[in-house]
């Protein structure tokens, strides 16, 4: 299934996915938040947030995986719930849900074929990446949030 965005035909730009306003909002929090992270690179974590999410929304259940950076995007537009929640409607029709991989258990393939697999889906929904926000799969395992094991699967990915 693919959902039609609501953005121009053939942009590639991920920040056309947000709003300005909504996304200044979310990158002065993201700042705040973490300081060794400038405005200029929360803005961008942002827009590869929302590539991430939209990628998500194309094939819910392939238990796609956020970069540690992304993930910070992903926790922090979560705490923006209306905003959250009304982009999630725009992109894909439903409440994404944020779900981690339950602790001791891996995402299928491990982190670097969840990280294959993410950047694929956001190629295949015709997105630009910022690849350095998604640096080595080798590097995803070092992290302080829940990158490694993110899905937006409401059974995490788990076949039933």
């Amino acid at each position: 299934m693919t959902i039609a965005l609501d953005r121009p035909v053939g942009t590639t730009n991920p920040a056309e996915l947000v709003g300005s306003e909504m996304r200044e909002r979310l990158a002065a929090r993201i700042v705040k938040d973490h300081p060794e992270i400038d405005h200029a690179t929360a803005r961008r974590i942002i827009g590869q947030t929302a590539t991430f999410l939209a990628a998500g929304a194309q094939r819910p259940g392939a238990e796609l995986s956020p970069s540690k950076l992304v993930d910070i995007g992903w926790h922090t537009w979560i705490l923006h719930t209306v905003d959250y929640a009304v982009f999630c409607e725009q992109i894909a029709g439903r409440f994404i849900h944020h779900v981690p991989t339950p602790d001791g258990e891996e995402i299928e393939g491990g982190p670097e074929v969840a990280r294959e697999r993410t950047l694929a889906a956001i190629t295949a929904a015709g997105f630009a990446i910022d690849h350095e926000l998604w640096p080595a799969a080798a590097k995803m395992g070092d992290c302080s949030q829940c990158h490694a094991g993110c899905s937006d699967s409401p059974n995490g990915g788990k076949k039933q």
